[in-house]
């Protein structure tokens, strides 16, 4: 019986925690500044346009070993 209530609450804090992924990535890419430029395919023009567009926080993309084992960005 303990095993299967200790199942549960790991199946529960990995969808507590894919949810939380989902809403923190959803929010980074609404804040982004590039999704309102016309010309995001362009390179920026000057350095300030530069800084503009990377002032928010990046995300550490894991490797393809982790992402294939379901790591998750962090």
């Amino acid at each position: 019986m303990t095993r299967q209530i200790t199942a549960l609450a790991r199946r529960v804090a990995s969808i507590v925690a894919e949810c939380n992924y989902a809403t923190r990535r959803m929010t980074m890419l609404k804040m982004a500044s590039d999704t309102y430029l016309t010309t995001r395919d362009k390179a920026p023009d000057d350095y300030a346009e530069f800084l503009l567009r990377t002032s928010s926080a990046l995300l550490r993309e894991p490797d393809a070993r982790h992402r294939a084992r379901g790591q998750l960005v962090g």
